[in-house]
């Protein structure tokens, strides 16, 4: 059994890969955009991790989201049915939550096969 863990610090990694199993920790976009583009900044994030375990987005098992204010889901919807394959469409949860700071509109964390 082998676990590997990337951009590991202090409190969590960035990702840990165990098998051929990728565990994403929450990914947030850029805190001073709004929600389009934290959710771009956050997605663009994914695909870096993602490529950099060997897989993309394609593989995508699971993602759960959380934004700040479900005011903003529509505009985080139509940012994430741009990027999202279609056929490819992962299982998907999405949820109201205060985030780290206010400034965070969007997070989520995202579990990929390899």
């Amino acid at each position: 059994m082998t676990i590997q863990r990337f951009e590991t610090g202090p409190r969590m990694s960035q990702m840990v890969i165990h098998n051929e199993t990728i565990y994403l920790a929450g990914q947030v976009g850029d805190p001073t955009g709004d929600i389009t583009e934290q959710t771009r900044t956050m997605l663009a994030k994914v695909d870096h991790l993602l490529a950099e375990a060997g897989s993309d987005k394609t593989k995508i098992l699971q993602a759960t989201i959380w934004v700040a204010d479900m005011a903003d889901f529509a505009a985080m919807n139509a940012v994430w049915d741009s990027w999202v394959p279609q056929g490819h469409t992962p299982g998907r949860a999405c949820g109201e939550a205060k985030l780290a700071t206010p400034d965070y509109k969007v997070e989520v964390i995202i579990i990929a096969a390899k």
